[in-house]
């Protein structure tokens, strides 16, 4: 007899979405907190533990919400994928608190290597948190981040609707969240400079709220002293949608309206 699966609950999708976008948090921050306060690791640590943590916090949210753990993800999914318009605001107050409280962790458990590192807690730890135009030391202004933010998030979206279109490849069962992972790491590595790769309004504000009411006064602004937080917000929110619609005009309107059937001997059974 197939198993019966319950419609998840407003509260728990809000639920998952909390604590995969926590998950997420404790792993991105955290490794930037051990480069830049204790010189442990470097940039390819980073790109790797920012995508790990994405398939870790895919992996929890999946089965229940989705797993977006993006307002980015969410606004495009509602634009193209018929998710209900009434969840996004919801979702997105979800992920920016998970990602708040898991900075605030970070933030706690290395108060003393930051402490020592950066006493006065300015800009020069404030990237543990939160992204800078120019990673706070090349020169890029706050026009040049926009635009990285754009291309990023749009490259982002692009991928997770390709990966997760079942009409299209998918990944075999389970495999997805790991897919998207690599497409964080891959983004990490190849889009890094300009902007720190944020493509994620949550991951930034969330962060960038923790270090502000923790002591980095300046954690609004830039190394320019101008007001830079919206540019991680705005940028992915153009960014994702446009990506997910050259999607959907460049591929997925030429795939078949439904998927291929598995191969013979592959089907999934039930007990």
């Amino acid at each position: 007899m197939a198993e019966r699966r319950s419609v998840p609950s407003p509260a728990a999708e809000l639920a998952a979405e909390f604590a995969g976008t926590m998950i997420l948090i404790l792993f991105g921050a955290g490794v930037v907190a051990q480069v830049a306060a204790a010189e442990i690791g470097d940039h390819d640590s980073i790109a790797w533990a920012w995508g790990l943590g994405v398939t870790l916090g895919v992996y929890v949210a999946a089965r229940i919400s989705g797993a977006h753990l993006n307002p980015a993800v969410t606004v495009a999914l509602a634009l193209f994928k018929g998710f209900s318009w009434r969840k996004v605001a919801p979702y997105a107050l979800a992920q920016l608190a998970g990602a708040f409280v898991a900075a605030l962790l970070v933030r706690w458990n290395y108060t003393e290597v930051l402490a020592q590192a950066d006493p006065g807690h300015t800009i020069k730890t404030q990237g543990v948190f939160s992204t800078l135009p120019g990673n706070g030391e090349l020169p890029v202004g706050t026009w040049g981040a926009l635009r990285d933010q754009v291309i990023g998030t749009a490259i982002l979206l692009f991928l997770i609707m390709a990966v997760t279109d079942l009409r299209n490849s998918p990944p075999l069962a389970g495999m997805a969240p790991l897919i998207i992972g690599l497409i964080v790491v891959a983004i990490g590595m190849a889009w890094g400079t300009n902007a720190g790769y944020a493509i994620n309004p949550a991951r930034d504000l969330g962060p960038r709220l923790a270090s502000f009411l923790t002591g980095y006064g300046g954690a609004f602004r830039d190394q320019y002293g101008d007001l830079y937080f919206w540019v991680p917000i705005v940028g992915p929110l153009l960014g994702g949608p446009l990506g997910a619609g050259l999607y959907q005009v460049l591929v997925g309107r030429f795939l078949p309206a439904e998927p291929e059937p598995p191969p013979p001997g592959t089907e999934p059974t039930t007990a």
